[in-house]
């Protein structure tokens, strides 16, 4: 495995080439979709993946999500999946499991300690620890692992294998903190969208490159209208080629 300190040097290097400083918390999903020939799409998988990574050619890529997972996961998982298609030398195909604690082959612990550096890289962990919750090494309580992955938008299960491999925690501590995740959210005031898988009108969705693709098909009149709304369809975008209206939000 390579060491963390080069990962979360590759964390920081993609963060700034996209745009970011290295303290931010990050939209994962934003950055991937605005990435030239990037497709990404969310889609129900089985409980043991959290997703997928293809890369096409030379520069179309496709990264697929597994909607069942939580959204904490979710973002999780699409770092985890950056971390292939820009690190890993001669990177085609993967299928990512979504145990973070049992055993893995060597890129795919690398692209799970990216996925955390990337989320929270290791400065801005510490200075949030240190300053934020006036907080030391060993002394982080319930409150503080949610606060943690409420600021960073990390799941409970990525939290805790952060904190432990940086030494915030003990080993004993963390099947303490893996209960009840939920209701100690609830007790602090947070929201619970972390927590909990895409809702049902979102687990199947496409966004990024693939759209941009056959918009550009039907405006040039390469296709026909009929292909297209086939086309956006089978991507499970019916709502962009027929035009439907689901509750758009007032421009105000």
């Amino acid at each position: 495995m390579k060491d963390k300190s080069e990962l979360n040097s590759n964390a920081i290097l993609l963060r700034k080439k996209l745009g970011e400083d290295i303290f931010s918390p990050i939209d994962v999903f934003g950055l991937i979709k605005g990435m030239n020939n990037t497709t990404l799409v969310f889609y129900p998988m089985s409980e043991q993946i959290s997703g997928m990574c293809v890369r096409i050619d030379h520069k179309d890529s496709l990264i697929a999500i597994n909607s069942n997972s939580t959204y904490g996961r979710q973002r999780f998982t699409a770092a985890h999946e950056l971390y292939h298609l820009n690190f890993q030398p001669n990177f085609k195909n993967v299928v990512c499991s979504k145990d973070l604690e049992g055993p893995k082959e060597e890129e795919e612990k690398n692209a799970d300690a990216f996925a955390s550096y990337f989320l929270a890289p290791y400065e801005a962990l510490k200075i949030f620890i240190s300053e934020t919750l006036k907080k030391d090494k060993d002394s982080l309580s319930i409150n503080d692992i949610v606060r943690i992955e409420q600021h960073f938008g990390m799941s409970r299960q990525a939290t805790l294998y952060r904190l432990l491999n940086d030494r915030y925690i003990d080993p004993e501590k963390v099947d303490e903190y893996k209960t009840n995740v939920i209701q100690s959210a609830r007790k602090l005031g947070f929201d619970e969208k972390l927590y909990y898988p895409s809702p049902e009108n979102e687990q199947y969705m496409t966004m990024g490159a693939y759209i941009v693709m056959v918009e550009k098909l039907k405006e040039n009149e390469i296709i026909s209208d009929g292909k297209y709304k086939q086309l956006l369809t089978e991507a499970y975008r019916a709502d962009i080629a027929y035009n439907l209206k689901a509750g758009e939000p007032i421009y105000d």
